[in-house]
C-alpha cells in the first residue's frame, strides 16, 4: 500500500525530476490535513457498526425491493452479505483516508469488483448508493467530532463510486 508521499516520490523518481513547487504544495497539503484525516479514521473505527447499520437501513428504506422476495438482499444470507460488503468498503475507505492515496482501493477493492458483481447479478446502483450514504454519515460524524473541513472525506467514497459505476466507452 502506498501513501501520498510514496506515490508522489515514485512519480517524480520515475521521470528523474526533483520535487517542484506543485510537489511541495501537495506534500504540504497532505501533512496539514494529517490530524483531520486521523480524526476521521478514528470516527470510522469507533462507529463502523452503526455507520453500516444506519446506511443499510436507509438504503433498504429507499429501495425496499432489495429486501422483498426476488430482491438481491432477500434472505438473511444475502442481507448479511450486503452489510458485510458495506463494512468492507468503509474499512478500506478509512485506510485510503489515512494514506491520502486511493491506490489501496484500486489494489484491494476495485480490481475486478464490477465484473464480479455483474457476473453474480449484484446490482451496482444500490451498492453505489450505500457507499454514498456511508460517506454522508462519516462526514456528519467527523464534523460533530470537531473536524473543521470534511471535504477530504469525499475522496475515497467518491473514488469507489466512480470506479464501480458504469463508464462511457
Amino acid at each position: 500500500m502506498r501513501d501520498a508521499v510514496t506515490s508522489l516520490i515514485r512519480r517524480y523518481d520515475g521521470t528523474g525530476r526533483y520535487l517542484d513547487r506543485n510537489a511541495i504544495d501537495s506534500l504540504k497539503s497532505y501533512f496539514e490535513t494529517g490530524t483531520a484525516r486521523i480524526a476521521a479514521a478514528a470516527v470510522i473505527t469507533g462507529n463502523a457498526a452503526s455507520i453500516v447499520k444506519q446506511a443499510g437501513s436507509q438504503l433498504f428504506d429507499e429501495l425496499p425491493e432489495l429486501i422483498r422476495p426476488g430482491g438481491n438482499a432477500y434472505t438473511t444470507r444475502r442481507y448479511a452479505a450486503c452489510l458485510r460488503d458495506m463494512d468492507y468498503y468503509l474499512r478500506y475507505a478509512s485506510y485510503a483516508l489515512v494514506a491520502g492515496d486511493m491506490n489501496v482501493l484500486d489494489e484491494r477493492v476495485l480490481q475486478g469488483l464490477r465484473e464480479t458483481y455483474n457476473s453474480l447479478g449484484v446490482p451496482i446502483g444500490p451498492t453505489v448508493r450505500g457507499i454514498q450514504i456511508m460517506k454522508d454519515s462519516v462526514k456528519q460524524m467527523a464534523a460533530d467530532a470537531g473536524v473543521q473541513n470534511t471535504g477530504f472525506i469525499d475522496q475515497p467514497f467518491d473514488h469507489l463510486t466512480r470506479e464501480l459505476s458504469e463508464q462511457d466507452i
